[in-house]
């Protein structure tokens, strides 16, 4: 380990610090070594160590939705359909699984 070392300072939102420090100590990882790990593999990869991107749209949830709304959701669909726009169900499970590691 180097002799040297440096402080770092951030500031993190309560909740968050305290339910990522108890899965490192669950892990046991020191905060200290976990951040080392996190800088080393930005340096590894030459960015960040995971895809920043913005999360997909949320589900549309049937029973918020007015008759009008409800009808341009299906129209939505019903033009998906007619343009080809479709995946099998096999295919759509499959993606879950992949995605979520099952």
């Amino acid at each position: 380990m180097p002799s040297k070392t440096a402080n770092l300072y951030a500031r993190i939102e309560p909740d968050v610090k305290e339910q990522a420090e108890g899965i490192l100590t669950a892990l046991g990882i020191s905060v200290s070594n976990a951040i080392n790990m996190f800088y080393k593999q930005i340096i590894l990869q030459k960015g960040l160590p995971f895809d920043v991107k913005l999360p997909m749209a949320k589900p549309v949830v049937i029973d918020s939705l007015t008759k009008d709304e409800l009808e341009s959701e299906l129209a939505k669909g019903y033009v998906d359909i007619l343009e080809g726009r479709t995946k099998s169900a096999n295919n759509v499970f499959a993606d879950i699984r992949r995605d979520y590691g099952l």
